[in-house]
């Protein structure tokens, strides 16, 4: 992300980000700004395809989307729509740790309801099962919505979010219990997504080169075939990922995570390679991995 100048006024770049405020999308977003000491004006946006869709269309400069949490696995609207994309590259990769709190309008009282979005719910499941196994679980939009519709109802209602401690705070909640989550490891990747050629590459090497592609699934052997051509070069795999290609049943793309420290010419002869035996490919960005601090 840089900034940019209309007759000598700087211009103050946008990026996106899933809302309402006090998301661990926009936590994450902070600690990138504060980080690269970037001046941006963070917009927030009802769902992640929409946030991308607005870096597309150049109504911000960045969109920074979640892409996959070690507990849950992928976030299948990101790669769907990096994958449809003809412009949208990926500058930047942060991973997150992630914690999540319980909290509501009082402390003590009986638990009725526990409102949050599908994966924080899914990474906390032991914990519900064990604090409050009869409390409906009442699915929403991000977790910062979790805390505006709990910070809404009446303090006897026994409504509780699980959300980040920034959102219960903005939306006038206390803490039930801190950290959550079944496993400390609990932790998201996010893209810092922009427009093709909107935005100068960081400063810092590579780390991962982000390739996908769709293979003749037909042809027996085809993914074989494939991954042999990273294999016979010393290219590092370090994640692969499937989803459909949406054009018939059995049709599927597969994203590729390679290690850019890999020598340069093997990287580029493999990719080289796998785009001929592949129906399509795209390669949606080299771009630096950089592991965030959240305490």
């Amino acid at each position: 992300m840089i900034g940019g100048h209309i007759g000598g006024m700087r211009v103050r770049q946008k990026m996106g980000v899933l809302g309402p405020p006090g998301t661990h999308s926009e936590a994450a977003a902070l600690y990138l700004m504060a980080w690269q000491r970037l001046d941006c004006e963070i917009i927030c946006y009802a769902d992640i395809g929409e946030c991308l869709h607005a870096a597309e269309t150049g109504a911000v400069d960045a969109a920074f989307v979640p892409v996959e949490n070690s507990l849950e696995g992928a976030i299948a609207v990101t790669l769907d729509t990096l994958a449809r994309s003809d412009t949208l590259r990926v500058r930047r990769e942060v991973i997150w740790p992630v914690h999540n709190y319980l909290m509501g309008r009082r402390a003590d009282g009986e638990i009725r309801c526990v409102y949050s979005h599908a994966q924080p719910i899914a990474q906390c499941r032991n914990f519900l099962l064990r604090r409050c196994p009869r409390a409906e679980i009442i699915k929403t939009a991000s977790t910062a919505r979790a805390a505006e519709l709990v910070g809404a109802a009446p303090a006897d209602a026994g409504w509780t979010a699980i959300c980040t401690r920034r959102a219960g705070e903005l939306n006038g909640l206390v803490e039930i219990a801190g950290r959550i989550e079944d496993r400390g490891s609990n932790c998201t990747r996010f893209f810092e997504v922009v427009r093709e050629g909107g935005a100068r590459p960081p400063a810092e090497e590579p780390d991962t080169v982000l390739l996908v592609c769709q293979i003749d699934g037909a042809r027996a052997g085809a993914l074989y075939d494939v991954l042999g051509e990273f294999a016979c070069r010393s290219v590092n795999l370090t994640r692969i990922e499937s989803r459909p290609a949406r054009t018939e049943l059995g049709a599927y793309m597969f994203f590729f995570d390679l290690d850019a420290h890999s020598e340069p010419d093997a990287v580029r002869a493999s990719i080289d390679a796998v785009a001929d035996k592949s129906v399509w490919l795209k390669v949606l960005g080299a771009f630096p991995v950089h592991m965030a601090q959240n305490e």
